[in-house]
């Protein structure tokens, strides 16, 4: 996949502009390329946890062509962290979120059928128990910008999140830029954690 760069989308273009091309190139990654992701993401997420005592992570998961799956979630739980994922609130709000434990765990949710652990709600503050807090992106860029589906969820949840918890934000190779469009509320991300290159430190960390 060949995210749309400069020739046609530069950060002078707006975020709806980037996001239909970012969901347009999504639209073409194949099967076999997103299970190749998934698998590298995975294999390098352990190396996050070095040094964390019975660390608590936020993770979330992925939607249609995201990158990763459900199978990072169990790779972080092996290495024996709690991982909470989220609930999307019927209306603008912080999201809420609960634990998952398997996939069995797991049922749709009200919000595109996204999937959301069932068990019990541990309220929109839990977040502030998280040391790293995995973030979905349709792109980053290298000073930390996260573009996101544009509903607001995750900039007013980061806010809640504790002052040294580490935001990985997982996108594709191509899918992390030199510039994207950012406004002052935006919420910025200290990694991106991609197929190819693994952890990428950003300017905001």
């Amino acid at each position: 996949m060949n995210t749309p760069q400069p020739d046609n989308v530069t950060g002078d273009a707006d975020k709806r502009t980037w996001r239909r091309a970012i969901s347009t190139a999504r639209s073409a990654v194949s099967a076999q390329q997103q299970v190749a992701e998934a698998n590298a993401l995975a294999a390098a997420v352990p190396g996050l946890l070095d040094g964390l005592q019975s660390p608590t992570v936020c993770g979330y998961v992925p939607f249609g062509a995201e990158p990763a799956s459900i199978g990072l979630l169990d790779v972080l739980r092996d290495a024996g962290a709690q991982v909470l994922l989220p609930i999307v609130p019927e209306e603008p709000a912080p999201l809420e979120w609960a634990e998952y434990t398997g996939t069995a765990s797991l049922v749709p949710g009200r919000y595109r059928g996204i999937l959301e652990p069932g068990g019990p709600r541990l309220g929109a503050a839990a977040i502030g128990d998280a040391a790293v807090v995995f973030v979905p992106a349709l792109s980053v860029d290298r000073q930390g910008a996260r573009l996101g589906r544009g509903a607001g969820f995750y900039d007013r949840s980061l806010m809640l999140a504790r002052s040294d918890a580490l935001f990985v934000a997982v996108v594709r190779d191509d899918e992390l830029v030199d510039r994207l469009p950012a406004e002052s509320h935006d919420v910025r991300v200290h990694r991106a954690l991609t197929p190819g290159n693994g952890l990428v430190t950003l300017g905001a960390a």
